[in-house]
């Protein structure tokens, strides 16, 4: 079941690229569709803490400081960098390079806090490089550097959520974490999204899916709808429900079968495809990625697994 529910988020994150894309499209800036995305996920985990778990809401000053910039750095800074970053780079070449946070992990894990790491870490880093070099094709690219700047901005911030919060979800539940985190990132936004220049009349206007779906038309509002609950708060869920079972290197694992659906319902749903060679290449950053989960060797899980399940438990 811990596998299910991990490729079932993995699936849900893959396709919502694609989604993300159609929306940006039809005339939504990302930084407003950032804050629809938060808004949403912080709203439906306020409503679920609040019949499953009201003491979830009670953190420390401390805490809270700690969860703030968390949801602006973590939260805010990253959905924002990821959607600029898919606006001119494929879907899948975007989650790729974002993916290279789990290398940012493992090395700050090292360096910083002293961390055993196993000699494998090494070899993923440069087959994550080699792979990347590939996958972009440095040597013709046709990439958009400033794309690939907000990719591995979103890589660091994406970086900074896996550091920060597997040392903060020990100390509350996994859905007050996200709580907290997402209700900041949608009060910065509120302040920096500039939501007030939307045309109302835009989100029951009729949009294009695009690509090899442009014949369908549907109104704005059910892709953005899409974006917060089968996007945003439905995969994250299932990723909890996923650490019941697994421990949080296997799911790490398996999440990163996001790059792989992304790439698959970006192909099929906008036509973005990748050539012979761009494939292997994607394939070896996936096993450096693979490898690079399973470098760690003294994380600080024991507790968050805990208190994951048990979350989980009083989700059911």
């Amino acid at each position: 079941m811990g596998y299910v529910y991990a490729l079932c988020a993995a699936l849900l994150f893959g396709a919502n690229g694609s989604v993300t894309k159609v929306i940006l499209g039809a005339g939504i800036e990302p930084a407003q569709l950032t804050l629809f995305r938060v808004g949403g996920t912080a709203l439906i985990a306020a409503i679920v803490l609040l019949f499953a778990n009201r003491n979830a809401f009670r953190v420390t000053w401390r805490q809270l400081s700690i969860l703030v910039a968390l949801g602006i750095v973590g939260v805010a800074l990253l959905q924002f960098a990821y959607a600029v970053a898919i606006q001119v780079l494929p879907v899948g070449i975007t989650l790729l390079i974002e993916y290279t946070a789990v290398l940012i992990v493992a090395t700050v894990a090292y360096f910083f806090f002293h961390e055993k790491v196993r000699a494998r870490l090494w070899v993923a880093i440069g087959l994550v490089l080699i792979g990347l070099a590939v996958v972009a094709q440095i040597w013709a690219s046709e990439l958009v550097p400033f794309g690939v700047l907000m990719a591995f901005a979103a890589a660091v911030c994406l970086a900074t959520y896996f550091l920060v919060g597997e040392r903060e979800v020990g100390k509350t539940s996994p859905m007050a974490v996200a709580f907290w985190t997402m209700g900041s990132a949608t009060v910065f936004w509120l302040v920096f999204s500039g939501w007030w220049r939307i045309d109302p009349e835009l989100f029951t206007t009729s949009v294009s899916l695009s690509g090899n779906l442009a014949p369908f038309e549907l109104p704005l509002i059910v892709p953005i709808l899409w974006n917060v609950l089968l996007g945003s708060f439905l995969p994250f869920l299932l990723s909890l429900f996923a650490l019941k079972y697994l421990t949080a290197t296997a799911a790490g694992i398996v999440a990163s079968a996001e790059v792989i659906f992304a790439f698959l319902f970006a192909w099929l749903w906008l036509g973005e495809g990748l050539n012979s060679l761009q494939v292997v290449g994607a394939a070896v950053v996936l096993v450096g990625i693979i490898l690079a989960q399973t470098a760690r060797m003294n994380k600080v899980v024991d507790a968050d697994l805990a208190i994951a399940a048990e979350s989980a438990d009083a989700l059911v």
